[in-house]
């Protein structure tokens, strides 16, 4: 092979590979630069965005919507920053949405990401402004504020605490603590000693708590069925009939001659005081003749009582006895 041909073939091939690499450059700048796309603008105020470059990504909750394609101050504030953002058409940016700065990893590039929104909410307009929401610096920012803030309040809480008349507070208290807790002991230790020495009398006691309960739970069925029972007996058709003839008693009365049952009544009356008057004499006359019999019964046993002590005395009066059966009485009683 000639190196003319070898020529040819290289011019060939960089001719080829320039034109492909011209396509691909056209065919990508002008999707970019063909490609529609809405407007909008987020202005932020005394916030860095230190990190942000022409072409980072705008998200909206995580979806690339679009890029920013410029970045300015604000000519007539200039502690606003204008950023300028290329979003993709038809995107749904509500009026109540925000823009967010967020940080892509940790290589330290910014993004804006655009949060919140309502379906209630009309959309937003291209070229009208986003408003803007809170920074990653803003959050650490006030976090530390608040974190210094609770720092300073712990470190003047300390220092009180460390002056000498609050040490010496403390103490006291510390002290006295312990004291409460070292008579509490000694009380719980007490109280364990008494519950052991008196441990029977309180089984004993528990013991006849549980008779008592189980006592006034018979009693208190036993009442619940007497109350039953007169229930039941109110409740009969015999009381109903004896109030009926009480009734009827009533009525009957009533109609009864008031003068005449009185003169009947007193004539009652008159025939059993009479009644009363002869038991009461028969009665005083049966008293004297049990008087006299007692009187009869005490003189035997004083006779008998003799007889007993003479015997016991002399037994030879039984042999004596013998030979004066036949004696008069009257002798017998002078022995």
């Amino acid at each position: 092979m000639t190196i003319k041909a070898q020529k040819i073939r290289l011019g060939i091939f960089i001719v080829f590979s320039g034109a492909i690499l011209f396509f691909l450059i056209v065919y990508f700048t002008a999707r970019e630069v063909f490609e529609k796309s809405d407007t909008y603008y987020v202005s932020f105020k005394g916030v860095s965005v230190s990190g942000m470059e022409i072409g980072s990504q705008v998200k909206y909750l995580g979806i690339k919507v679009g890029t920013i394609s410029d970045i300015e101050i604000n000519p007539h504030d200039v502690t606003s920053i204008i950023v300028t953002l290329n979003l993709k058409q038809d995107v749904p940016i509500k009026e109540d949405a925000q823009a967010d700065i967020t940080t892509l990893g940790i290589t330290g590039l910014k993004a804006i990401e655009i949060r919140g929104g309502s379906n209630e909410a009309a959309n937003l307009p291209p070229g009208h402004f986003i408003p803007a929401g809170s920074s990653l610096t803003d959050d650490i920012t006030g976090k530390a504020e608040v974190i210094a803030e609770k720092a300073e309040l712990v470190i003047n809480n300390l220092l009180r605490l460390t002056q000498p008349e609050n040490t010496a507070k403390i103490m006291d208290m510390v002290e006295k603590y312990h004291t409460l807790a070292e008579n509490t002991d000694k009380a719980v230790v007490r109280l364990d000693d008494m519950l052991d020495e008196n441990r029977a009398d309180l089984q004993t006691t528990i013991s006849s708590a549980k008779d008592i309960s189980e006592s006034l739970i018979v009693s208190a069925a036993a009442l619940q069925e007497t109350l039953n029972r007169v229930n039941n007996l109110v409740e009969n058709d015999t009381i109903h009939q004896i109030m009926a003839n009480v009734w009827e008693v009533s009525e009957t009365l009533r109609e009864t001659n008031i003068k005449q049952l009185i003169e009947e009544l007193a004539q009652v009356a008159s025939h059993t005081q009479q009644l009363l008057i002869k038991v009461d004499d028969d009665i005083n006359k049966g008293s004297r003749d049990l008087v006299e019999s007692q009187e009869l019964i005490k003189s035997t046993l004083r006779n008998l009582h003799e007889a007993s002590r003479k015997i016991n005395d002399n037994p030879s009066v039984l042999i004596r006895g013998s030979n004066t059966k036949n004696l008069p009485d009257n002798q017998l009683k002078n022995n």
